[in-house]
C-alpha cells in the first residue's frame, strides 16, 4: 500500500494510503484510507488536472452517482475489502 501525501491550499500536508487506482471516462479516481491496516474511513478522490502546472489537484467524490458508479468498480477489484 503506497504512502501518498497531499499539500492544501494552506500548506498543510495530509497523509492518506492509496489502496487503489482506476481510470473512468478518461478521470483517475483514487482509493484513499486514513490508516495502513485495520477498520478505517475511506474515501474515493478524483483528479482534476490543473492545466498551468504540472501537479493535479484531487477533490473528494461527492456526486452520489458518481460515487456509486466508481465505488462498485472499487469494489470489484478490492474483492477482500468490506465496503460498508
Amino acid at each position: 500500500m503506497e504512502k501518498v501525501v497531499f499539500i492544501d491550499g494552506d500548506g498543510q500536508k495530509t497523509e492518506f494510503y492509496c489502496l487503489e487506482q482506476t481510470i473512468l471516462g478518461g478521470v483517475t479516481y483514487l482509493l484513499v484510507t486514513d490508516q495502513e491496516e485495520g477498520d478505517a474511513s475511506a474515501w474515493i478522490l478524483k483528479e482534476i488536472p490543473a492545466e498551468d502546472s504540472e501537479q493535479a489537484t484531487y477533490q473528494i467524490v461527492d456526486d452520489d452517482a458518481e460515487l456509486e458508479a466508481v465505488g462498485e468498480i472499487f469494489s470489484q477489484l478490492l474483492e477482500d475489502i468490506d465496503f460498508m
